[in-house]
């Protein structure tokens, strides 16, 4: 189930986004895609449209996930405030106040061909995001069980 904690609104300069209406703790579901249209492909850019292949989540090999709530609106950050719990939960990383911007690393579920320019302005920005397979390891730890279950298992990247 999507928050009622948040709303989606124009971001001003990348479309629309998910921002924080009332306080959230760390670990709160921001967005669900439990129940969402799974989608099967050899890859990525194998995907029905543009518009699924980035919107979608993936969740296993060539499988991703679509949403028609709030989660088709979180946008990526290369220094996120949210991240995943199990395969289909965005959750709160840290406790987040009113008024804030919520996103999240794409890489924490994308691992295939789909890539993107980032455009999120932070000084730890890596200019392209895609898969998993690219992130650097000391984000990997940063992030530790904030990373899609489905990856941190092809990883053996499991945490207690």
């Amino acid at each position: 189930m999507d928050s009622f904690k948040v709303v989606v609104k124009e971001t001003g300069n990348i479309g629309k986004g998910l921002f924080a209406i009332a306080k959230i703790s760390r670990g709160e579901i921001i967005a669900d895609w439990t129940n969402g249209l799974v989608y099967k492909a050899e890859s990525a850019n194998r995907l029905p449209t543009k518009e699924i292949r980035d919107h979608a989540i993936q969740f296993e090999e060539h499988k991703w996930i679509d949403t028609h709530g709030i989660g088709r609106y979180s946008n990526h950050s290369c220094n996120p405030n949210c991240g995943f719990s199990g395969k289909f939960h965005l959750v709160a990383m840290r406790d987040i106040n009113v008024g804030e911007h919520l996103t999240w690393d794409y890489e924490m579920t994308e691992d295939s061909d789909w890539r993107m320019n980032c455009l999120c302005g932070n000084e730890n920005c890596r200019e392209i995001i895609g898969a998993f397979s690219n992130m650097p390891d000391d984000v990997r730890r940063k992030y530790g069980n904030f990373i899609s279950e489905w990856l941190r298992e092809k990883y053996n990247l499991l945490q207690t």
